[in-house]
């Protein structure tokens, strides 16, 4: 398993960055120029931003495990209930033995068919809506909410500041901003990659405050 010292390594190479580019990189995100001295937190945080800039880990035995017309979504899904602290093991596997408990069926390349694919999505859209307030089908009036990356995101940030509010955010704009390493002024304007990255930041600190999950 890559640590995520190694995978920063990593990350360097695969960008293309010189010594003096990717100190100045790791300086603006954490005010630290060595991974070294970086928190496990930090060095988290500074790997979404480089994967927000192209760098794709070596992730080709779980690319080739979940295949299928509905496996991006499931499996989205499924790390997203990750990050909110919900689930315990972010693995393939894990995500496998909820299909088959749902549906029956052994592999999400079998879940050819919109019935039994639905049955599943559906079925993990609820469980995070109910222990973890994730918004599913609701914006509450705020345009930025229509993605459902944002829609998690809010809710790991409401796991971490309870009193948060639609109307006054405590902050979290700005950490949205951090975690992409760039200004962002309309929280409408990110994108889903983004939020993606934003939710992978936001999960080192929501699994640390909920460290006993269901499953």
């Amino acid at each position: 398993m890559t640590t995520s010292l190694a995978a920063l390594h990593i990350a360097k190479k695969h960008l293309g960055l010189d010594d003096d580019t990717y100190r100045a990189k790791l300086a603006n995100l954490t005010g630290k120029t060595s991974a070294k001295d970086m928190t496990e937190t930090e060095r988290v945080q500074v790997l979404a931003v480089f994967r927000n800039e192209g760098f794709k880990p070596d992730n080709r035995q779980s690319s080739k495990a979940l295949s299928g017309k509905y496996a991006k979504k499931l499996q989205a899904l499924w790390i997203a209930g990750y990050n909110l602290g919900v689930f315990r093991d972010r693995r393939d596997s894990a995500l496998l033995a909820f299909v088959k408990r749902q549906t029956g069926i052994d592999h999400v390349r079998f879940l050819h068919f919109p019935d039994d694919a639905h049955k599943a999505i559906e079925a993990l859209k609820a469980w995070l809506k109910r222990e973890a307030g994730v918004m599913y089908g609701n914006t509450n009036g705020f345009d930025w909410l229509a993605k459902d990356g944002a829609k998690v995101a809010w809710a790991q940030w409401k796991i971490l500041h309870p009193d948060a509010s639609l109307s006054a955010r405590n902050g979290f704009d700005e950490t949205v901003s951090a975690l992409l390493g760039k200004p962002v002024l309309y929280l409408a304007a990110v994108t889903d990659r983004e939020w993606h990255t934003v939710m992978n930041g936001l999960g080192v600190e929501v699994r640390k405050k909920r460290p006993c999950p269901k499953t």
